[in-house]
């Protein structure tokens, strides 16, 4: 059978192959701390304590049991679900008035508020650690409301850093979307409100997906405020870790078996929502 000729609009052969070694070479780099993690975690503590071994002499699922009983993972656990998740509502929900407000109104001080919004991310985190610690215990003799230790507290620390980039990411978000779909709502009986939730909202998923995902990510990660500002009983996942790790021993089994639990909402959560992810970050680049 003769043989097709190649189309003149495909890539040159060596171009294939780069891509593919390339390729193929990233995809390695990327899994290879993966597997480290997944066959350290399945092996006793004193195969893991000596020279790293590629391949497992003996499995044991034994450390992912212990990882509940040696530090409270389960309450570690539960902190970093009830503030991640209530700092990403809170997130989406603020930054979708405050969006849709920059992008369809006219106010005095509009540029001012974008600007001030946009470079509160020029400046790294720990500069507002002494400023919102000494609020939180002042609020705290003041008004008697605990604010630091709290999960309430670390939800707002959590707020400063996740809103405004949540604000500005939607605002080019709305601005993509044409507002004839506002004004035809408005025509047909619906209010601002009306106009926001019905239309404009639906039009904007992947956007506020991405927003949802960011704001997430960031809280369940977050290592400096969480150390800080939380307690024994407020303490989350990510600085929990570190009980793992005694003035005699360090359990690393545990502490590759807890980190790749953990890992597991981050995971699912980015998999499930990635084609809005991608939809909602590239929102506007072509407009």
């Amino acid at each position: 059978m003769p043989r097709t000729a190649a189309s003149p609009s495909a890539p040159p052969r060596s171009f294939v192959w780069t891509r593919r070694i390339v390729l193929s070479f990233l995809t390695a780099f990327a899994l290879l701390p993966v597997y480290v993690m997944l066959s350290s975690s399945l092996k006793p503590l004193q195969d893991v304590s000596g020279t790293f071994r590629w391949i497992p002499s003996g499995l044991t699922i034994r450390p992912y049991i212990d990882i509940w009983h040696t530090v409270p993972l389960a309450r570690y656990f539960l902190n970093s679900l009830i503030v991640a998740g209530a700092a990403t509502v809170l997130s989406v929900v603020i930054a979708v008035f405050a969006a849709y407000a920059v992008s369809r109104y006219r106010f005095r001080g509009k540029r001012v508020f974008t600007v001030t919004v946009l470079s509160t991310q020029m400046f790294p985190g720990i500069l507002f650690l002494l400023p919102l610690f000494l609020i939180f215990v002042n609020v705290g003799n003041s008004t008697g409301i605990a604010l630091y230790g709290s999960r309430g507290g670390l939800i707002l620390t959590y707020l400063t850093f996740s809103l405004p980039f949540s604000i500005w990411m939607l605002i080019g978000y709305f601005d993509s979307i044409p507002r004839d779909l506002d004004e035809a709502a408005m025509v047909d009986g619906c209010g601002a409100l009306g106009a926001l939730f019905r239309v404009v909202v639906p039009a904007a998923v992947p956007g506020i997906v991405a927003v949802a995902v960011y704001a997430f990510m960031t809280a369940w990660g977050e290592v400096l405020f969480a150390s800080v500002m939380t307690n024994d009983t407020t303490r989350t996942l990510s600085v929990g870790l570190k009980g793992y790790a005694t003035q005699n021993d360090v359990y690393w089994n545990q502490v590759m078996a807890a980190s790749l639990v953990v890992s597991v909402p981050v995971v699912a959560g980015f998999l499930l929502f990635q084609r809005y992810l991608v939809a909602g970050l590239t929102a506007g680049a072509v407009k």
